[in-house]
């Protein structure tokens, strides 16, 4: 079985693919003075991208872990994530509050998608 990583650093790579599934490194937004739901939706436009970079789309997502500053972003986050995600295609997804790497840092997201 082959591992193919793509963007990869000493640290991480942002996409590895294996077996037939895509994983992304976790994405943050774009620019983290912005308030919830910019963030949001910069984020998920960073993992479309990769989506499409893999060979894989939203519509193959099989899971999504998100990660948000406070619970009080719950709603905002979801209100754009519901927009985003194609009708009928809604992967597994957990959504959790955390502590982020920056503290501008209101939401990131880890995702899991099979290939087309």
């Amino acid at each position: 079985m082959m591992i193919d990583r793509l963007e990869t650093s000493a640290r991480m790579s942002r996409i590895v693919k294996h077996n037939g599934t895509v994983y992304l490194c976790g994405q943050v937004c774009a620019d983290a003075t912005k308030g919830i739901k910019e963030q949001t939706k910069t984020m998920l436009d960073k993992v479309e991208a990769l989506l499409d970079e893999a060979g894989s789309s939203k519509k193959h997502m099989l899971s999504a872990t998100i990660y948000v500053k406070s619970m009080d972003y719950f709603a905002d986050m979801n209100a754009v994530w519901d927009t985003w995600v194609p009708q009928g295609y809604a992967p597994a997804r957990a959504c959790v509050e955390a502590k982020m790497a920056r503290d501008t840092l209101l939401v990131e997201v880890s995702v899991v998608a099979a290939l087309k």
